[in-house]
């Protein structure tokens, strides 16, 4: 199943991969949802889905609990009309400073499919600041919403920092946690989901985390770039490397194959 999101470092490409470093079990608990990749195309009886980016955790609650009545809300945002610099960035401003939690969901569709590579990124302030992206015609995901709707009805979608939803993890549960990327270099690093953005110290406190359960015989797995600091920071995992294919750059010569690793505490 395909995600209804564009997502910067979204899992759809190499799903296979994630779910094949999945143990079995009850429940799959996932600390960064994201565009739901793994989700969507995992096999299990529950989900618990979190995230501390609102905007999505409230979109994907609208999706589960309005299913037809939401997409018939949504889909009107794109038409022709819609689909212009001036009116993305009125839309734009309308989003930041709307407080009515539909039609911001709606919104959030509209602006994920007509800004820059589909980016989620909000300034200090908690303002979504990417720009418009110049798509000739940028669709409404129909069916694929559909089918988030269906499958997200396993599924607990939670707002939450992964320090809370890890601790709370017990039973017959498996983790998957896909973070904001360790930074390859000095000019790579990426972390604005949300306006509090996500550094070194938290890629250590997940570490940490994983360890914890990992003791307690919860099995984790980990995503993120394959470096030094990653490969010192999962010293008792099991880490599988391979490369990926990156698309966020503008330049389609800047579109390179990026390290990657899974991490496996189990």
């Amino acid at each position: 199943m395909k995600p209804f999101l564009k997502w910067a470092g979204g899992k759809f490409k190499i799903v296979d991969r994630v779910l094949a470093a999945l143990p079995a079990a009850e429940t799959l608990v996932e600390p960064f949802v994201g565009s739901g990749a793994v989700f969507l195309n995992a096999n299990y009886k529950h989900y618990v889905l979190a995230d501390t980016n609102a905007d999505l955790i409230h979109l994907y609650q609208a999706v589960q609990s309005q299913g037809q009545s939401f997409v018939d809300f949504s889909m009107g945002l794109f038409t022709p009309e819609n689909n212009t610099e001036a009116r993305f960035y009125a839309l734009r401003d309308e989003f930041n400073a709307c407080t009515d939690i539909r039609r911001r969901a709606a919104l959030f569709i509209y602006l994920n499919r007509h800004c820059f590579n589909g980016l989620c990124r909000y300034n200090a302030k908690g303002g979504f600041n990417v720009p418009f992206g110049r798509y000739t015609q940028p669709q409404f995901p129909l069916a694929e919403i559909l089918n988030f709707h269906e499958k997200s009805q396993a599924a607990e979608f939670v707002l939450s920092d992964f320090r809370r939803t890890l601790s709370q993890v017990s039973g017959h549960a498996v983790v998957y946690c896909d973070p904001p990327y360790a930074p390859i270099d000095a000019t790579s690093n990426f972390s604005d989901y949300t306006k509090e953005g996500f550094g070194p110290q938290d890629q250590k406190d997940l570490a940490t985390a994983a360890r914890s359960l990992q003791g307690q015989g919860i099995p984790v797995v980990i995503s993120n770039h394959d470096t030094d600091f990653t490969r010192a920071l999962y010293e008792n995992a099991k880490i599988e490397a391979f490369d990926v294919q990156r698309f966020i750059s503008s330049k389609a010569s800047n579109r390179k194959k990026a390290a990657e690793m899974l991490a496996v505490f189990a």
